[in-house]
């Protein structure tokens, strides 16, 4: 390997690499040394969780012209430290090959005891560093402080996105991170000004993707794909059983959006035209009586957003944006008009202005429909309140921000189909979650995101369903 490793990993933890087929991982590697073509490193992961299949796989990597191993610890067996021990110094004997060990327990349930990755350092000349996956600085300060000394020449890669500045500032050789795949330009910066001594600009650098880090540790391969996806690089979806919405939620999948365009990695697009089968649609807005016909002549803008987790104060607002002349307009008047005790009417689910706790009307109109069946005063109490004023807030800021053109105030309206979980109990955190979700869902209509042919291959979701 060289001195200083600059390149690609390919088949590796992102590259999910465990769904692969074995002729397909193979195909992977050699791809990648025939792109890099020699102008940087291959580092090909080759682990899997059996030593003789490791074994095949790192000599295909060397065959083919790699010009390092990635090997995970063996996963889902969970050996003993001596079989550990025992399954690379296995591997470093039977391909003559640069290896590096890699230490991923979030995922494997196996660690890397500290004392195997010594005397492996030291008994091993070809294996040559570790890649640490693990946010414990703990372990990694101990790695530093009892390997480096007895093995100098040992590489230690931090492989974990969040804690990347800190493990260079302790002394660790390098990383490789999921996020590197879409923002690897800072991480180069923070990395050279550690070097230089300029620590107090590297952290200020590092905090500038910080929470992009905590979305990627959380969502590892399917988050990465859906950043590169959103910048261009259509890297296509994760295979099952990742998934958008599970393995990253919608919510994330928001926040990740926002993150990258405060960055300047996407580009904030204009309105585009809706697809011609959105056949789904009529699902999420029936009750208000807008049909998936109308949305397509109209051109009506659709969103929806998610924000709280699993908790019972979690937010889900569905919206419509349209003008006050148009089907959204005709909608909001029809809603307004419905009367309670009239048997024909959606009681339970009676539709209310969006209101500042000033109980004053925003602009444009916004009208709020409940997705629960409202069954008593607590439960009104929350949508009296709270969603109302979260959701106005939402409103009144994406004007000040430019989202929703000021001009157009008054000539458009907002339907917002909100959800309040039965058992919600913190009014405060209901209005955040609310005024998050509503700013997504906005963002969603106005610019057209997540695109249309996502929206419409998506199949409509209730949140007290099993699913995000």
């Amino acid at each position: 390997m060289a001195k200083k490793f600059r390149g690609i990993v390919p088949a590796g933890s992102t590259g999910e690499f465990s769904s692969l087929f074995w002729d397909e991982q193979k195909k992977i590697i050699e791809i990648a040394v025939e792109e890099a073509n020699g102008k940087v490193d291959v580092m090909a992961g080759t682990g899997t969780s059996g030593t003789k299949r490791t074994i095949a796989m790192t000599k295909h990597a060397m065959d083919v012209g790699a010009d390092a191993g990635l090997i995970v610890t063996p996963y889902y067996m969970k050996p003993t430290q001596r079989g550990l021990f025992k399954h690379y110094s296995e591997i470093a004997d039977k391909v003559d090959f640069p290896i590096l060990l890699y230490q991923l327990p979030a995922l494997t349930d196996v660690v890397l005891p500290r004392m195997v990755v010594e005397d492996l350092a030291v008994e091993h000349e070809n294996i040559v560093g570790m890649k640490c996956s693990w946010g414990n600085m703990a372990y990694l300060m101990e790695i530093l402080e009892r390997v480096k000394p007895v093995a100098p020449e040992f590489k230690i890669l931090c492989g974990w996105d969040e804690i990347v500045f800190p493990a260079l500032a302790a002394g660790v050789d390098g990383c490789i991170l999921a996020s590197a795949n879409f923002i690897g330009d800072y991480w180069v910066k923070i990395k050279k000004l550690v070097e230089a001594g300029k620590l107090d600009e590297a952290r200020k650098a590092e905090m500038e993707i910080h929470k992009i880090t905590r979305i990627i540790v959380k969502t590892g391969g399917a988050g990465t794909k859906e950043a590169l996806n959103m910048m261009g690089v259509k890297v296509r979806k994760p295979r099952l059983p990742l998934e958008i919405g599970g393995s990253i939620s919608h919510e994330l999948r928001s926040e990740l959006r926002l993150e990258l365009e405060r960055l300047g990695k996407i580009e904030v697009k204009p309105i585009i035209a809706l697809p011609e089968d959105p056949k789904k649609i009529e699902e999420r807005f029936g009750q208000i009586d807008v049909t998936a016909e109308t949305i397509l002549q109209k051109k009506l803008l659709v969103g929806e957003g998610f924000f709280g987790g699993d908790r019972p104060e979690m937010a889900h607002v569905d919206l419509l944006i349209g003008p006050k002349d148009g089907p959204v307009g005709a909608a909001f008047a029809r809603a307004l008009a419905l009367v309670k005790d009239d048997p024909s009417t959606i009681e339970g689910h009676e539709p209310l202005l969006a209101l500042h706790e000033t109980n004053e009307a925003v602009k444009p109109d916004t009208l709020l429909v409940p997705k629960v069946f409202i069954r008593n005063l607590r439960q009104a109490s929350m949508v009296f309140g709270p969603v109302q004023a979260g959701v106005a807030k939402a409103v009144t800021t994406c004007v000040q921000d430019g989202f929703i053109p000021e001009k157009y105030v008054n000539d458009l309206v907002i339907i917002a189909s909100v959800f309040v979980h039965p058992t919600a109990v913190s009014r405060n955190r209901v209005f955040v979650n609310n005024r998050k979700a509503t700013v997504m869902a906005i963002r969603k209509a106005i610019e057209n995101r997540p695109d249309l042919d996502y929206l419409f291959e998506t199949p409509t979701r209730h949140p007290l369903k099993n699913e995000p």
